[in-house]
């Protein structure tokens, strides 16, 4: 502190920390169990977890960066290539997923807008909403009606009926 610090206002502190008064001469019991405990569980997982992250480290793949390169349609696999049937079936619930994150962001920007609009978000947000209504059109269009056990087989085989009624409404 300098010298010419008010003592009214902040008195000097104290030159030496008092001693702590022991009354007994046996160790305490806390400090006996708090170093059982960490020498006896906390250090050997906390040295384990470190050397598992070590290794993680090294070997760290990013699974959201992770690129599948495109397989051929079902409509392109030869009769009895179970192979190529299994890589479009993975193929079309990848890209189910995509399509449904795709549903989601766009709801979500339509909701801010008419969160963020208030009650004028008709007007004001119809871009929103006129792109929200043709993706989940679209996304009805292709993976509605497939129910809970929805596949490519199945994806595949509504557009074609959808296709065949289109050909049959054109033709009367």
């Amino acid at each position: 502190m300098p010298s010419d610090f008010d003592k009214g206002a902040y008195p000097e502190p104290p030159r030496k920390t008092p001693a702590v008064d022991k009354q007994t001469s046996l160790p305490n019991p806390a400090v006996i169990f708090s170093k059982l405990f960490y020498y006896s569980v906390d250090l050997p997982v906390t040295t384990f977890r470190d050397v598992v992250d070590n290794i993680r480290a090294r070997n760290k793949s990013v699974y959201y960066h992770q690129k599948f390169r495109r397989v051929s349609d079902l409509t392109e696999c030869q009769e009895g290539d179970y192979v190529c049937y299994y890589e479009a079936e993975m193929q079309w619930r990848r890209d189910y997923k995509v399509d449904q994150e795709i549903v989601k962001v766009v709801q979500e920007r339509m909701r801010a807008c008419q969160q963020r609009e208030g009650h004028s978000y008709h007007q004001n947000c119809a871009k929103e909403i006129e792109q929200f209504n043709e993706v989940t059109k679209n996304f009805q269009s292709r993976y509605g009606d497939l129910g809970a056990y929805g596949s490519g087989r199945k994806c595949l085989m509504k557009q074609k009926e959808r296709m065949m009624a289109a050909q049959a409404q054109t033709a009367n």
